[in-house]
């Protein structure tokens, strides 16, 4: 696991950046934390990285948000499970059908089920306190070397 510190905005920025440079389809990155702790404003960083261009709505609402080239370097799905009752929706809404040859930026991930099982997964917690915003990192099997 690594820590991050995360005190600004170019600090985020910085994070996704990091990360877009490194994933690939097939990758997942489940973004946890309390209501407020930065996961969409990480996500969208990710993406402009990835060379989206414009608004990134949160898809708290839609759930599922797809990005896709020449828009963004590879395919993309940006998905809010927070309004899932039951893991069992994210098959129903087609989750499966959505990350086909597509890296997935999961909020909420435990609302689907979770994803850290998975090797191509990257986990980021972020937590908030006192001020300040930390990132908690813990790369998947497929993540450990391109991570290091």
């Amino acid at each position: 696991m690594t820590a991050i510190d995360l005190p600004d905005t170019q600090a985020t920025e910085a994070l996704g950046q990091r990360i877009a440079a490194l994933l690939q389809p097939g990758d997942v990155v489940a973004l946890t934390g309390g209501l407020g702790a930065g996961k969409t404003t990480l996500a969208r960083a990710i993406l402009a990285a990835l060379g989206h261009e414009g608004e990134v709505p949160s898809p708290t609402f839609t759930i599922v948000e797809t990005y896709d080239p020449p828009a963004t370097r590879l395919p993309v799905v940006h998905a809010d499970f927070y309004r899932l009752n039951d893991p069992s929706e994210a098959e129903e809404i087609g989750l499966d059908d959505y990350r086909y040859n597509a890296a997935l930026i999961a909020e909420w991930p435990d609302h689907a089920g979770g994803f850290a099982h998975e090797p191509a997964c990257l986990s980021i917690d972020l937590e908030v306190g006192d001020g300040t915003r930390r990132a908690l990192v813990r790369p998947g099997t497929d993540w450990l070397r391109r991570w290091a």
